[in-house]
């Protein structure tokens, strides 16, 4: 049953005309506490019609409203409140999430391929922690849009292309040893690639270096094309472990070199188009009827840049995939860019552009300063997961010494922790990292919501007694939780249309708290009536915070 459905219609019924049912149905409000019932509508908004004073409006309303399928209607101030039948609720909840625990949730707000721009970093650098973000958040997505029926296809576009693989080779040619780079080839690639900005800072005529080679790797020398290919083939060696331990796969590696030979076709038809000009030698798109800065196609010398990539890429995506949406999971401060992209593909004539979407996100800070491969300010992704990991082990072996599996939960258990606490975060704030506070197994973490779902599976484990949605269950104290689960759906959908994982995160902390509470106050294993129901509500509740952390990326360990 469409319990809000149900309070809807009430409203219809006594408000006549005055309000449509998609008004009432945005104009309820959840009270913050069960005690002020559990759908509140506010009656200010037919203040002006009724010509009467809110309080009096929730009163004569509470009059008219037929109450047989609720506990209880109240006017409350100038709300109307709403209390559910509590056991009607239980039932339906309880046997929705018996019968198909799997898919419940599941919903169906579209269809079709929705490619995802996300991860993409740079070949010859580390994964650093500033590659979390986009990793993670573009994985829960993908998981979300499976969930109410779109096809995903996650893509990393490696940062495999540009002018920073002509400062690389200039400073392996000049300080580089074969066999260094054979031995650790991330770190020497890295320490080569800061030395060149810091020598480059004193004798500028490196940057000219570097451009020319960048344009003999764009124009196929085999020399310099062999350096890029055994960089790249390193680089993404440590990647696919860095991926491993996060649980992430990809549809597709294409990234800036795919399409080196795909980006003419574009610069032809925006000439054809009369679109490209000329300005200061290099070639243009004006944007001002769009209120943007001109999107830079070709630089004076002839070389491209990630516009004239990032073109050929959406070009490539629309007619490979044909996709519905297609989404870039890339940090705030190229807002701009992708507002370009957007409005050159419009200017060609296409309304797909229309489909893209910027999934913008803030920056994960250290210290409270931003982490810079450049500068040589980078925190190793890799390490903190080792270091979650190692701390997560430790605190296993306090609670639980004789766990089976030890090494694996804490696996899932600390890598669990930093994805659970990035995601927890909205995508647009910005957030310092500190590993003690995120494998914490108390407090607003990830191991918390984990740690929650194990005690739900251990109450289950210690009863012969099977679970059974279709008993009654009376028990007021378990009210928030069987809310909370019955919103599991609404929370995919606004998780969904928002692009927001951290609503699922917050959701998976709010049911986690609320079971907590619940278990602190109630006896759960009394041999009574209602013990099937109970541990119906407890199975209940193991089922969505694992599928609630599944969605996130995270595993949930029956046992902790």
């Amino acid at each position: 049953m469409d319990f809000k459905q149900q309070v809807v219609s009430a409203l219809s019924a006594a408000t006549g005309d005055d309000l449509s049912a998609d008004q009432i149905a945005q104009l309820l409000e959840t009270p913050k506490t069960s005690d002020l019932g559990d759908y509140a509508f506010p009656t200010f908004a037919l203040a002006k019609v009724y010509h009467k004073a809110p309080k009096m409006i929730a009163a004569d309303l509470v009059e008219k409203i037929d109450a047989k399928p609720f506990e209880a209607v109240k006017a409350v101030g100038g709300y109307v409140n709403f209390f559910l039948d509590k056991v009607s609720f239980a039932h339906d909840t309880l046997t929705s999430i018996a019968d198909d625990p799997e898919h419940y949730g599941d919903l169906q707000l579209g269809a079709g391929n929705v490619p995802i721009d996300m991860s993409s970093p740079n070949i010859a650098k580390p994964m650093s922690m500033g590659h979390l973000r986009s990793t993670v958040i573009g994985n829960a997505l993908a998981n979300i849009l499976t969930k109410v029926g779109y096809s995903p296809i996650k893509i990393n576009h490696l940062g495999d292309w540009g002018t920073q693989f002509g400062k690389l080779i200039v400073a392996y040619r000049k300080w580089g040893s074969e066999a260094d780079v054979k031995k650790d080839p991330i770190h020497y690639l890295v320490k080569y690639y800061v030395q060149f900005h810091e020598e480059a800072e004193s004798d500028p005529s490196l940057d000219d270096q570097a451009r020319a080679v960048f344009k003999q790797l764009e124009d196929g020398d085999p020399e310099v094309h062999q350096l890029w290919s055994w960089f790249r083939e390193e680089s993404l060696k440590e990647f696919t472990r860095i991926y491993d331990m996060l649980g992430v796969k990809f549809d597709s590696f294409n990234g800036e070199a795919f399409y080196n030979d795909k980006m003419d076709g574009v610069v032809n038809e925006l000439e054809d188009k009369h679109l490209l000009k000329s300005s200061q030698g290099a070639e243009i798109v004006d944007l001002e009827k769009y209120d943007l800065n001109p999107a830079l196609i070709k630089k004076s010398d002839g070389a491209t840049l990630y516009m004239t990539r990032d073109l050929a890429a959406a070009f490539y995506r629309h007619n490979e995939y044909n996709f519905v949406q297609s989404l870039y999971v890339v940090g705030n401060e190229q807002r701009e860019h992708f507002d370009q992209l957007k409005a050159v593909i419009k200017e060609m004539g296409y309304d797909w552009a229309d489909d893209i979407h910027h999934i913008p996100f803030g920056l994960i800070t250290s210290g409270g300063k931003k982490l810079s491969t450049r500068k040589g300010n980078i925190i190793l992704l890799e390490k903190v997961l080792n270091d979650a990991i190692e701390l997560a082990k430790k605190q296993i072996a306090e609670k639980h010494p004789d766990l089976a599996n030890a090494d694996k939960v804490a696996h899932q258990v600390g890598v669990g922790a930093v994805i659970f606490h990035d995601l927890k975060n909205e995508r647009l704030d910005s957030f310092d990292f500190n590993l003690e506070e995120v494998v914490r197994f108390e407090g607003e973490t990830g191991p918390y919501v984990q740690y929650t779902n194990a005690r739900a599976n251990s109450i289950l484990r210690k009863t012969d007694t099977q679970p059974a949605a279709d008993v009654a269950l009376t028990d007021p104290a378990a009210w928030d939780v069987l809310k909370a689960l019955g919103d599991y759906p609404n929370v995919i959908a606004r998780a969904a249309k928002a692009y927001e994982p951290s609503v699922i995160a917050k959701y998976a902390l709010k049911l986690a708290k609320a079971f907590n509470k619940y278990y602190a106050n109630s006896k759960v294993l009394v041999d009574d009536a209602e013990l099937p129901a109970r541990l119906a509500m407890v199975k209940a509740v193991s089922t969505i915070l694992t599928s609630a952390l599944a969605l996130l990326g995270v595993e949930a360990p029956a046992e902790m």
